[in-house]
């Protein structure tokens, strides 16, 4: 990771640990030669960055979903919630300008490229194979189940899929993730690494 963006990254609101990121830059180096790859959830774009960071060094490019109105541990009164990210007019989250200000401090706009939506709605227009595909959406059941059912059928053999927030036992996170993690492995997927709660599986 170039030291440049890697302070980029650091410095961007987010709730990825930096080896879970290093591991997301390394994998997206690998893959994205081969092809674009694929983000659902982008919050204030740590995770983007890494991901750009890679695009930026082997020439691709690199799509993030989101609605920009935060996932159900982001609304007021969680855990996750962040009062600087409401819009004064609306009341609501809104994290897209938060976003949009973190690529563009880090030089990534040719190489990251914002796709405002819902994963759902734009999942069902999606007919570009990807190369890699990261979910780290809305962690309740429906949505994390929509993002892998919309997307990861997108994947070409050998791409990669990574999910975020993996917790094997309830007691250290919600279980929706590591439930996408049992399906994927159902469906054929090859487990290949993890890193923190970050795991990795090969398209077959």
């Amino acid at each position: 990771m170039p030291d440049d963006l890697l302070a980029h990254a650091r410095a961007a609101k987010g709730f990825m640990p930096e080896d879970e990121g290093d591991f997301l830059h390394r994998l997206a180096r690998e893959r994205l030669p081969h092809g674009p790859a694929l983000e659902v959830g982008s919050y204030c774009g740590k995770s983007a960055i890494y991901l750009g960071a890679a695009a930026r060094e082997v020439g691709g490019t690199v799509f993030t979903v989101d609605h920009h109105r935060g996932s159900e541990e982001n609304q007021a009164g969680w855990e996750h919630h962040d009062a600087s990210l409401v819009d004064a007019e609306s009341g609501r989250m809104d994290t897209l300008p938060t976003f949009r200000r973190t690529i563009e401090r880090a030089g990534l706009e040719d190489e990251v490229v914002a796709v405002l939506g819902r994963s759902t709605t734009v999942s069902r227009h999606w007919r570009t194979p990807l190369s890699l595909l990261f979910i780290d959406g809305g962690h309740a059941e429906v949505h994390a189940r929509a993002d892998y059912d919309g997307f990861a059928r997108w994947l070409e053999p050998g791409g990669l899929l990574v999910i975020h927030d993996v917790f094997e036992h309830p007691a250290d996170g919600g279980q929706a993730p590591y439930r996408v993690w049992l399906r994927a492995v159902a469906d054929g997927f090859e487990p290949r690494e993890t890193v923190g709660s970050m795991r990795a599986l090969t398209a077959t």
